[in-house]
C-alpha cells in the first residue's frame, strides 16, 4: 500500500470521526435542551398554610430593634416585602446581599422588613454583626405563626392595601425575584403559572 493510498484513507477516516462527533453533539444539545425544560428554574416553594394568596393579611404593628414601628398588613400604605429570617440560618445569610440589592433597587414602592422570633439580644447581635442596621428588624412570634413560617428563609410579598400577593419558601436569588414575577403577572406563584401551562399543554 503506498503512501497516498494510505493518507486517503486516513483522511476519510477522519472525516467519519468528525462527522459522529458533530451526530453526537447535535444529539446532545437536544438532550440538554429536554433536561433544562424538565428541570426549569422553580419559584419560591408556596405553602397552603396561613393567608392565602389574594387574601387579607392580619395587621401587625411591631417595634423595630433598629428603631421605630414596623406596621405590616392594611395600613402600611406601601407594599412590604416580609423577610423571615435566623441568625443560625445559612441561607438566609447569604440572601442578605441579594436583599440588599432589592430594597435599593425597588425602594420607590417596596419596604424590607426582616422578621424573626427568640431571644432579642441575639438577633442584636445578628443586626451588629452582619450590618443590618439599614432593614426594619421586627421579633414577633405571633407573625411567624400567622403566615405558619416551618422553614427558612420565607419570605410574603404584601401589597399597600394589606393584600397577600405572593409567598414561599426561597433559597436563591431567583426564587426571591420569582415573588415580584408573580405579583406582577397576577398569579399565585411561578410555581403554579408552570404547573398551569404545563396541564394546559397536555
Amino acid at each position: 500500500m503506498d503512501t497516498v493510498t494510505i493518507l486517503t484513507f486516513a483522511l476519510g477516516v477522519l472525516w467519519l470521526v468528525v462527522i459522529a462527533l458533530i451526530i453526537a453533539l447535535f444529539a446532545l444539545a437536544r438532550q440538554v435542551g429536554v433536561l433544562f425544560e424538565r428541570i426549569a428554574p422553580m419559584g419560591a416553594l408556596i405553602n397552603d398554610s396561613g393567608p392565602r394568596v389574594g387574601e387579607a393579611t392580619p395587621r401587625f404593628a411591631l417595634p423595630s430593634l433598629t428603631g421605630g414601628t414596623v406596621t405590616i398588613g392594611p395600613g402600611a400604605e406601601r407594599s412590604t416585602l416580609v423577610f423571615f429570617v435566623s441568625p443560625t440560618c445559612p441561607v438566609c445569610k447569604k440572601l442578605l446581599p441579594v436583599l440588599r440589592s432589592v430594597r435599593q433597587s425597588e425602594r420607590a414602592w417596596l419596604d424590607v422588613v426582616l422578621a424573626s422570633d427568640g431571644e432579642e439580644e441575639k438577633h442584636r447581635r445578628f443586626i451588629e454583626t452582619a450590618d443590618l442596621k439599614a432593614f426594619p428588624y421586627v421579633v414577633s412570634t405571633e407573625l411567624g405563626l400567622a403566615y405558619r413560617v416551618a422553614r427558612l428563609p420565607f419570605a410574603v410579598l404584601i401589597d399597600g392595601a394589606g393584600t397577600v400577593r405572593s409567598k414561599g419558601l426561597v433559597n436563591t436569588r431567583e426564587q426571591l425575584e420569582s415573588l415580584f414575577n408573580a405579583h406582577e403577572m397576577g398569579v399565585a406563584s411561578i410555581q403554579s403559572y408552570l404547573d398551569d401551562a404545563a396541564a394546559a399543554r397536555t
